[in-house]
């Protein structure tokens, strides 16, 4: 293991989640050309495909929400 991975091991955990946002941040703000795999592409194209055919097979975002707040 690199030096700098052992020194974000001494940070607390909150600590450690903040610098992984604040890198995804920075990714999001730059603009980089980030390749998207074309396995991803595919299962894209296949949900959207599905949904275009059947409208009803999907959940909103409250269904959705409330479904992983009722998860224990």
């Amino acid at each position: 293991m690199n030096t700098a991975l052992q020194e974000l091991e001494t940070l607390s955990v909150p600590e450690r989640v903040q610098i992984v946002e604040d890198l995804w941040d920075s990714i999001a703000r730059s603009n980089a050309n980030v390749p998207i795999p074309q396995w991803q592409k595919d299962e894209l194209a296949r949900r959207k495909q599905r949904y275009l055919q059947q409208p009803d097979s999907g959940l909103t975002w409250e269904q959705v929400k409330q479904s992983i707040l009722q998860t224990p």
